[in-house]
C-alpha cells in the first residue's frame, strides 16, 4: 500500500495592500507575473505590484459597482462586469473603454475566455450565460440556463467542457466547442457558487452556499467526496501553480488550504492565527511570484501571504 506523506505548510504574511474605499469583490491576473488586478463596489479598478507591494500607475473609474473582471493579456484587454449587468471593455495599450455590452439585465458574477474557442463567456444573475467573440466583441450566443443567478465558469481543455454553478444549486456541463449539453447535477444543497477544475482535468470542484466543498469525478461526475468545509458559503476555489495545493474562500471570513492530492486540510487562516481578513473572503488568486496567495474581501483589503509546502 501506498504511503502518503502529509505535506507541511508554512505561511507567511507579506502584505495588506488599502486603497479600495468599498468591499472587493473582483481579481485577476495583472499585466505581468507579478500584479494583480483589483476591483469592487468603490467602481474603480486597482492593479498592484506583488514584488513593490504598491499599487501601479493605473486606475481606471466604472459607472457602477464591479463584481468580476477578466484580464485578457493576448489581446491586452481589460473586461469588467457590474451590478447593473455592463460588461465594459477596456484597451489596456490605448488606456480607454472601446466598447460597453449590456445584453445582461442583472449583476455580471463571472467572466471567462478561451483562446481556443477565441470566445469570452459570461455569467449573469439574470440566469443568463452569454457567449461573445474576441474578435468581434460582440455576443454570439445567449443561453437561459436557470431563474436564479448564474455563478461561476471554468474551462477543462483535457475533456473540452465547460462547467457553470448555478444559484438553484445546479450544475451544468457543456462542450466546450458545441455548447451541446453534457451533464447536469445537483452540486450543493443551497446556491452553487463556485467551479474549478483540477489542473489535470481529472476533478471538478465546486463551492455553495451550503459551505461544502464537494468533489466530483470528471467523465460521469459521480460525487467522490463531500466536505463540511466552512461555517459559512465558498465563494472561490484555486489551485496552486505546481498544483500541489488548492485554497479555498469563504463569507465566513476565512482562507482554507488543502492537499490536491489527499483532498485533507492543511490550513486555516483566519483572525485568530494569521493577520487575516475581518470580513467575507471573496477572491483568490494563487500568483506564480513568490508563491503568493492574494486574497481580497468585504474589509477593502488585498492580502499578500507566501505559501510553502516542506
Amino acid at each position: 500500500m501506498e504511503t502518503i506523506k502529509k505535506i507541511n505548510i508554512g505561511i507567511k504574511h507579506i502584505a495588506t495592500l488599502t486603497g479600495h474605499s468599498g468591499c472587493v469583490y473582483a481579481m485577476d491576473k495583472g499585466i505581468s507575473d507579478n500584479t494583480v488586478f483589483t476591483a469592487g463596489s468603490d467602481m474603480f479598478i486597482a492593479l498592484w505590484n506583488l514584488e513593490t507591494l504598491q499599487a501601479e500607475k493605473f486606475s481606471a473609474s466604472l459607472p457602477a459597482a464591479v463584481y468580476a473582471i477578466c484580464h485578457i493579456p493576448e489581446k491586452k484587454l481589460l473586461l469588467a462586469g457590474t451590478t447593473t449587468g455592463s460588461i465594459h471593455i477596456l484597451d489596456l495599450e490605448k488606456k480607454e473603454e472601446i466598447k460597453m455590452l449590456q445584453h445582461h439585465t442583472a449583476p455580471i458574477f463571472d467572466i471567462k475566455y478561451s483562446l481556443e474557442t477565441n470566445c469570452f463567456y459570461t455569467a449573469g444573475g439574470d440566469g443568463n450565460f452569454a457567449v461573445c467573440s474576441l474578435d468581434t466583441l460582440s455576443l454570439i450566443k445567449m443561453k437561459k440556463l436557470s431563474k436564479e443567478k448564474v455563478r461561476s465558469i471554468d474551462f477543462n481543455y483535457t475533456t473540452s467542457e465547460i462547467a457553470v454553478a448555478l444559484g438553484d444549486c445546479n450544475i451544468l456541463v457543456f462542450d466546450l466547442h458545441t455548447l451541446d449539453y453534457k451533464k447536469d447535477f445537483i452540486g450543493h444543497g443551497l446556491a452553487s457558487n463556485v467551479v474549478r477544475y483540477s489542473p489535470d482535468g481529472k476533478f471538478l470542484l465546486t463551492g455553495g452556499r451550503d459551505a461544502h466543498l464537494n468533489i466530483w469525478q470528471v467523465g460521469n461526475y459521480d460525487l467522490l467526496k463531500s466536505i463540511p468545509a466552512h461555517n459559512w458559503a465558498i465563494y472561490d476555489i484555486v489551485f496552486s501553480p505546481d498544483a500541489t495545493l488548492f485554497a479555498t474562500a469563504s463569507r465566513d471570513k476565512t482562507i482554507k488550504i488543502w492537499d490536491a492530492k489527499t483532498f485533507q486540510l492543511l490550513k486555516r487562516i483566519t483572525k485568530e492565527n494569521f493577520d487575516a481578513h475581518t470580513h467575507s473572503v471573496n477572491k483568490l488568486i494563487w500568483s506564480t511570484c513568490n508563491n503568493y496567495l492574494v486574497s481580497v474581501g468585504d474589509d477593502r483589503l488585498v492580502m499578500v501571504r507566501e505559501v510553502n509546502s516542506f
